[in-house]
């Protein structure tokens, strides 16, 4: 994946989602990049269709995607994403999910909603998870463009957000994020949104990556996910991320012991050398 080139303002890309709720990165990904990400998921393609209407129906969905290739790592822990969450989460964030969407003609809407509704704490507030949604293939108002309210990462009830908009409803409120292949666009968990409709004959391919407050429990688990021989030759940056790292005091602890030192050739869980047989 070639470096980005020119200084990355981080600080302004901030700036935009604390007043609209998200920020587009036009160059996110080159075309060698775009076509690794196709290589890393083609292995694992037309395997799991949603099971219900929000995974979609009519839409291929690959988990624990930063596990499927070295393209997904290096994505994963981008400089410039991660120095836009720097200014929203705070030190010692998690990946909370990983995969890839492959949005399917015929394929009907999302139910609207928001990334971080689960984390049960009254609205408003800030965001308790960040997220990416990269565009491998075009995103358009007719191939399933995600579609955000602008602003709605400020409301309170969802309600009250529409009717001091003076609009109907959320629906007439949103706003297609149509962007060229290579973009990206990273949203607070806050903001609402939903995955558009395929009205197109093609496919629309993206893949997402949200990542948590490190006191947040995440969506993956990635510690059962990702094999623990294979999160040892990540990077320690992405270990951290996959949740290998205390957040102080100490959750996070393994039977009182750092996490990392589980990713050691040999360990041994202490209960487990220490149990009688």
């Amino acid at each position: 994946m070639d470096k980005p080139t020119g200084r990355f303002d981080a600080d302004t890309h901030a700036a935009e989602i604390r007043e609209r709720g998200y920020t587009i990165i036009p160059d996110f990904m080159d075309a060698a990049t775009i076509q690794a990400v196709r290589d890393g998921l083609a292995p694992y393609m037309g395997q799991h269709k949603g099971r219900n209407a929000f995974e979609g129906f009519s839409t291929e969905r690959i988990y624990t995607l930063v596990a499927r290739a070295k393209v997904f790592e290096d994505l994963t822990e981008d400089p410039r994403v991660l120095a836009i969450l720097d200014r929203f989460l705070q030190p010692g964030y998690l990946l909370t999910a990983s995969q890839s969407i492959r949005i399917l003609p015929g394929e009907a809407a999302q139910d609207i909603h928001t990334d971080d509704g689960f984390y049960r704490q009254p609205r408003p507030r800030p965001p308790i998870s960040m997220t990416v949604i990269a565009a491998v293939d075009a995103f358009t108002a007719e191939n399933g463009a995600t579609e955000v309210i602008p602003g709605s990462h400020l409301w309170g009830d969802l309600g009250d957000g529409v009717r001091a908009n003076g609009a109907e409803d959320m629906e007439s409120m949103l706003l297609p994020m149509e962007m060229p292949a290579g973009a990206c666009f990273v949203m607070a968990g806050t903001c609402v949104h939903r995955g558009g409709a395929n009205r197109s004959d093609r496919p629309r391919l993206a893949f997402t990556n949200q990542y948590c407050e490190p006191w947040g429990r995440t969506q993956e688990n990635f510690f059962l996910g990702v094999p623990a021989d294979q999160a040892r030759t990540m990077s320690p940056r992405l270990q951290t991320l996959l949740g290998y790292d205390i957040w102080a005091p100490f959750m996070g602890m393994v039977t009182s012991l750092h996490p990392r030192k589980a990713l050691e050739p040999g360990w041994v869980a202490p209960v487990t050398a220490q149990r009688p047989s």
